[in-house]
């Protein structure tokens, strides 16, 4: 059986200001209206013998990947969650033990929620081109056919000769991205292929490996893996054990020092969508090459790439440029240097600044919340929460919290009383007050919340109960809940 392993764990930089840390683009719809974790696992479907989907994810983006996954295949394999990075090696490793306990000799097919595949059946037949070799124990991995002297990419080579061309074949060397003349020999000699990150093994082969590469790091994250708690869809990592795993990818860890490695070359419309640059390729060109969204005005603008999430944006004579607006950041980049925009993002995490964190829309497993104006002593939102859903019972040390309806109907609870709202009805949550806010209702219920006090940092809650299990979970305490 083929276990599909989705690696979500990314934070996705390159892509700010709409990929943030705690909504990367794997979480979004960057090409089409299916975010490209959900495009990942649609596109297994002709794929046979597959197993149910198991995800690795961030624990902070755990009930984002719970929900998007329910959305395509209406139940969870297994989720696990990493509570720190520690890149693709380790995950592998994890995921390796977590199937080896599920299933009889499982074959994982690794693939980053982040790609762009367009040609799904040239996928399944370099899945069922690799079947053989990773069941006799190969650890095969998937070579792209370099369209161009690519030097964003790292490049396998294959040992050359045979019939067939786009077999599988035995890896000689995997080699660092190369200069442009480099990757012109590399293309021209049509042995070398870009490196995917794709991966098909028997999860015992690649512990087998793993032992003898880096014991250290198998040992953390049999350990890690040994005292998981599950945490109800999902299976929690220890967070000691794994943040003192060592990190490394696949690459680096096994597949450079095993003499087990096979690769099957790929032609089928991949792409890594790395930086904003991508995205222009990948979409749809107006008449002067130009990739247009949202509310968007031009007048003399050629292939550029212009992305309006919350107002209009208007532009005038340029070329080759990345623009992209969200409500509270915007971006203008020359679209030969969009992989720099990391060094932003650095700037803002050395500053300390929310917005390589967060949007000032936040989403949680009960709806989402976004701030509309903050100020010296008082805070506005907007919330939605979904039916059926519920705030946890909480209560606050610095602030009182006004609420207004303005659609839907709440079901509050306020000092041990249930009180209901409907529209344009309002109340009152004095400080230090337990409450909790639920939707009983079948619509999304919407709310002004109004907060005033001296100190109105999310950190100022203290949780008491909380039906997604978030009681103890010290990641979210600094962000509402």
């Amino acid at each position: 059986m083929i276990i599909p392993v989705i690696l979500s764990g990314g934070s996705g930089t390159r892509l700010w200001p709409l990929s943030r840390a705690l909504y990367p683009k794997q979480l979004l719809p960057l090409v089409s209206d299916k975010t490209m974790l959900q495009e990942t696992v649609l596109r297994l479907a002709d794929i046979e013998d597959l197993g149910p989907v198991c995800c690795i994810c961030n624990e902070q983006h755990r009930f984002l990947v719970a929900e998007q996954l329910r959305e395509v295949t209406g139940s969870l394999g297994g989720i696990i969650l990493e509570p720190t990075g520690r890149n693709t090696a380790p995950a592998a490793a994890v995921a390796a033990m977590y199937a080896l306990s599920k299933y009889q000799d499982p074959v994982l097919l690794l693939l980053p929620a982040d790609h762009v595949i367009s040609d799904t059946e040239a996928l399944s037949g370099a899945v069922a081109e690799g079947y053989s070799a990773a069941a006799s124990g190969a650890l095969v991995t998937f070579g792209i056919v370099p369209s161009g002297p690519e030097t964003g990419y790292g490049y396998i080579r294959a040992e050359t000769g045979g019939a067939n061309m786009h077999s599988c074949r035995p890896v000689v060397e995997f080699v660092e991205k190369p200069d442009l003349a480099t990757a012109e020999q590399y293309v021209q000699s049509g042995g070398y292929f870009w490196n995917s990150g794709m991966f098909l093994f028997r999860a015992d082969a690649f512990l087998e490996e793993l032992e003898h590469s880096n014991p250290e790091m198998l040992e953390s994250c049999r350990t890690a893996y040994e005292k998981a708690t599950t945490d109800l869809d999902f299976l929690r990592l220890d967070r000691g054990a794994f943040s003192a795993c060592p990190s490394d990818s696949i690459d680096y860890a096994v597949m450079e020092k095993t003499s087990r490695a096979v690769v099957v070359p790929l032609d089928a419309g991949w792409n890594d969508v790395g930086a904003w640059s991508a995205l222009w390729e990948l979409n749809e060109h107006d008449a002067s090459d130009n990739v247009l969204k949202g509310d968007v005005l031009v007048h003399d603008v050629h292939n550029s790439y212009i992305h309006a999430t919350s107002r209009l944006v208007a532009a005038v004579g340029l070329e080759d440029q990345i623009i992209v607006e969200t409500p509270d950041a915007v971006l203008v980049a020359s679209r030969d240097r969009v992989q720099e925009v990391k060094a932003i993002v650095r700037q803002l995490d050395v500053s300390k600044r929310s917005e390589a964190e967060i949007h000032l829309r936040v989403y949680r497993p009960w709806g989402t919340y976004e701030t509309v104006d903050i100020a010296d002593r008082f805070q506005v939102k907007r919330i939605v929460v979904k039916p059926g859903a519920a705030l946890s019972l909480q209560k606050h040390y610095h602030r009182a919290e006004h609420w207004i309806v303005v659609k839907g109907t709440a079901l509050i609870t306020v000092g041990g009383k249930e009180i209901t709202l409907c529209e344009d009805q309002s109340t009152y949550i004095p400080l230090g007050t337990f409450h909790r806010l639920e939707n009983p209702g079948k619509i999304p219920l919407e709310l002004i919340e109004v907060q005033t006090g001296s100190y109105l940092g999310e950190d100022d809650i203290v949780r008491v109960d909380d039906r997604y299990g978030r009681l103890a979970d010290r990641q979210d305490v600094t962000h509402p809940s």
